[in-house]
């Protein structure tokens, strides 16, 4: 019931002119519809969320794998390796984002202090057009790569040990036995992340909101910071209603690709 009540009302509200008053709230068809795919706004938004999710899928899987492998690998002190990892998840968004803040500061900042000292000029990460988007990028790897490696590595171990000791007696080393025993087994663990990455990319709003609020010039702001405006700060409930629809059928299509490739695929 909490479920699909908000979901049936918020459709209706789509075909009308509902706004905060409660005025306007009769059936005008699909004009919102209308207006959201000519609203060159909601289209860079949805680039910007598209663009958010290709630069932070790609190295939160590749990563994530990475130090899995590492830790799988017996490194000394495995339990703080594990907790340095994985920590940062457990982090609220807000909390998360206020340290980047602070981590950019272009005055005071950790990165540019870093960058200083080897002879880079200052930047000012969330407020330039060009390094914003990275910006926010990299910090959500920091954030959330926790949650991957986890995966990674519960998969690691459940890969029987006999088929390295078989692969060893034939005469395979560590490289050879990433490729063929490693990278295969992790398959379905692969695609999994991969879904529950893009999933969750598409749906960004928080780290986005609080660190850069869209900015600057529109280049951060995703499809779900741009509904939040126009239903909260411009009141036009039906409008920003028929966005989050269009979104939703963009994320219902992007999912029954990734099912369909996976089924194919066999994994």
């Amino acid at each position: 019931m909490f479920l699909i009540w908000p979901l049936v009302h918020g459709f209706y509200l789509s075909f009308t002119g509902e706004s905060i008053t409660g005025a306007g709230g009769e059936l005008i068809g699909f004009d919102n519809y209308a207006e959201a795919l000519a609203d060159p706004i909601m289209w860079r938004s949805l680039l910007n969320t598209l663009w958010f999710t290709v630069l932070s899928t790609v190295p939160l899987v590749i990563v994530a794998l990475i130090l899995a492998l590492l830790v799988h690998q017996g490194l000394p002190g495995q339990w703080l390796w594990r907790l340095s990892f994985f920590m940062p998840f457990l982090l609220a968004s807000t909390v998360a984002a206020q340290f980047w803040i602070w981590m950019y500061n272009p005055q005071l900042g950790l990165v540019n202090y870093l960058l200083g000292a080897v002879g880079v000029e200052q930047i000012a990460w969330l407020q330039d057009p060009q390094w914003a988007m990275l910006a926010v990028v990299v910090m959500t790897l920091w954030w959330t790569v926790g949650f991957n490696f986890l995966l990674y590595l519960v998969a690691l171990q459940n890969i029987p040990e006999q088929q390295y000791e078989a692969s060893a007696l034939d005469g395979a080393g560590r490289w050879r036995q990433l490729r063929s025993i490693t990278i295969p087994q992790l398959g379905p663990t692969t695609v999994l992340i991969l879904i529950l990455q893009v999933l969750a990319s598409l749906k960004v709003f928080d780290q986005i909101y609080i660190m850069t609020q869209g900015g600057p010039g529109g280049v951060t702001r995703p499809v779900v910071q741009y509904v939040f405006e126009v239903g909260f700060t411009g009141y036009r409930f039906g409008y920003a209603s028929a966005i989050a629809y269009i979104f939703f059928a963009i994320i219902v299509i992007i999912s029954i690709g990734q099912m369909r490739l996976t089924t194919r695929r066999g994994v």
